[in-house]
């Protein structure tokens, strides 16, 4: 009987998380897809997915975020925002950090999400990862964003780790070299809880706070493409470390 009541509740739990995240989307449509219809008015949608979507989704599931910083994120400067990957919620905990807007690059089988998906791919920087023609093309639309004043957001895992013992997977190299590339600096973000709060193993999650925290950023300007690998290992070992420490 207990085992049954902890399925219903884990099934309701994961339904209210989809409505929270369906019902601002259909609310707003008709403004969110003016605002998609030029890139000029990216940031009025980046400013209506972080406060009317994302924020209502993490304190709606009863999540509320708690951010430390060891540095803060000055309005019109552009970074390349990355953090570990646990959970959905990650995508609404990046939005809550910062005001500055930012465009997330991600796998392209998001578009397929239902709602969701249809300004995924409007907004955000779609990557196949198994095409290098894609990842040519994900350098130069993040080029013109950047020029556009906006900053970039990529989870360097490059996925979700199947295996949930996992605590952070090895990084991929795009990420850092792009911020090399651009020149502007890498901010680190460790996510402490989203995994425990709502991993992607159905029966699983509950509510409670979500702790994040910026760490000071690593500057890029006097580096170049050979330093990538040092760049990716130092960066993966400041969150790695912050999460061992838990």
């Amino acid at each position: 009987m207990l085992q049954l009541i902890k399925i219903i509740g884990y099934s309701l739990y994961r339904i209210w998380f989809y409505i929270l995240v369906a019902v601002p989307i259909i609310l707003f449509f008709p403004f969110l897809l003016f605002f998609t219809l030029s890139e000029s008015t990216y940031p009025q949608f980046f400013w209506m997915a972080r406060n009317l979507w994302a924020r209502p989704i993490l304190y709606g599931m009863g999540c509320p975020p708690q951010v430390a910083k060891e540095e803060k994120l000055v309005k019109g400067k552009s970074y390349m925002l990355v953090a570990n990957h646990t959970s959905m919620l990650d995508i609404m905990l990046m939005l809550h950090l910062s005001r500055n807007p930012f465009v997330f690059v991600g796998k392209k089988e998001l578009a397929k999400i239902p709602l969701f998906g249809f300004f995924f791919k409007r907004v955000c920087i779609m990557v196949d990862r198994n095409n290098s023609g894609s990842r040519t093309g994900v350098y130069r639309r993040a080029q013109k964003r950047l020029a556009q004043g906006l900053s970039i957001c990529i989870f360097p895992e490059g996925g979700v780790p199947e295996d949930e013992s996992i605590v952070l997977d090895t990084f991929k190299d795009g990420a850092f070299k792009m911020a090399i590339a651009h020149k502007i600096p890498i901010v680190p973000i460790t996510f402490y809880d989203n995994k425990k709060r709502f991993s992607f193993t159905f029966l699983s999650g509950g509510p409670g706070r979500i702790r994040a925290k910026i760490h000071r950023f690593v500057e890029t300007g006097i580096l170049d493409e050979s330093d990538k690998v040092m760049l990716r290992e130092q960066v993966r070992t400041v969150i790695l470390n912050e999460l061992k420490s838990m």
